[in-house]
């Protein structure tokens, strides 16, 4: 298979640890080069395994969800216990532009594209239980839930199922936590920046959908509206809500709930 990037690198598994993977390639939806972490059960003879994307938030980077949540242990637990078929967790950066891109194109990079699809294409280039038969899940904490619900709603052919935890529902929310102007993040007129707007325009399309948040989380209301306006709409979803606040405790404990939803898609 003729790789789609220009250049690749891949760990070597002689000093990897934990299941843990690192690629590195070059395309031009960045400018430049993307790192993705990659856990990879270690099962034998596994194929066509899903693929799940998993989107850090604000300041973080590829590394995070492992080093801050530990979710490759959490999640071979869990199929070690036999409640968590085999599936690969990818962990992209957000490409790493000022304190979070929002997974929106916009400053000449294209971040949707870096993780629509070329994160996708790296894990199947590069990891021999994935396949194009694999499914692709998509899930994310705050500004990764806004990138994973904002992406899996429009692009409902790629995704099987998405999930976010503690997630900005809309780009104006962003000035919650980073420095730079909003105004980057919609330059020549981005107007699909709203979730709610997304879901709406695919309503009929939409993969399976759940979303949870904090109940002491900075974000609370704002997931608890776009709850609401989706239940206006009937427009099918999930939404919980659990002790806690916008911070790794939650994170780790109920990324659970995406693994195990992703888990009972039938697709």
């Amino acid at each position: 298979m003729e790789s789609k990037f220009r250049t690749t690198e891949l760990s070597n598994p002689e000093f990897e640890s934990n299941n843990l993977r690192f690629i590195t390639v070059k395309t031009p939806n960045l400018k430049g080069r993307g790192d993705i972490c990659v856990f990879v059960p270690p099962m034998k003879n596994l194929k066509d395994i899903p693929i799940v994307t998993l989107l850090h938030g604000v300041y973080g980077s590829a590394w995070i969800w492992a080093h801050k949540a530990g979710v490759h242990f959490t999640a071979l637990k869990m199929m070690e216990l036999g409640i968590l078929k085999p599936m690969v967790i990818a962990m992209p950066s957000d490409g790493l532009w000022g304190d979070g891109s929002a997974y929106l194109p916009h400053n000449s990079k294209n971040f949707e594209n870096w993780i629509v699809e070329d994160v996708n294409n790296a894990i199947i280039e590069n990891i021999d239980c994935t396949s194009t038969k694999s499914d692709l899940f998509i899930s994310g904490l705050s500004m990764g839930g806004y990138g994973a619900l904002r992406l899996g709603a429009k692009h409902p052919e790629t995704y099987s199922a998405i999930s976010g935890h503690s997630s900005i529902t809309d780009i104006t929310q962003m000035h919650l936590f980073v420095e730079e102007d909003e105004a980057f993040y919609t330059e020549k007129e981005q107007t699909e920046t709203s979730v709610f707007d997304m879901m709406l325009s695919n309503k009929n399309n939409l993969p399976p959908t759940r979303f949870d948040c904090g109940k002491d989380d900075l974000l609370i209301e704002h997931n608890r509206k776009l709850h609401n306006q989706l239940i206006a709409q009937k427009i099918p979803h999930v939404y919980e809500e659990f002790e806690g606040a916008h911070e790794w405790p939650y994170w780790q404990e109920h990324i659970k709930k995406s693994l195990l939803f992703f888990n009972n898609i039938n697709t």
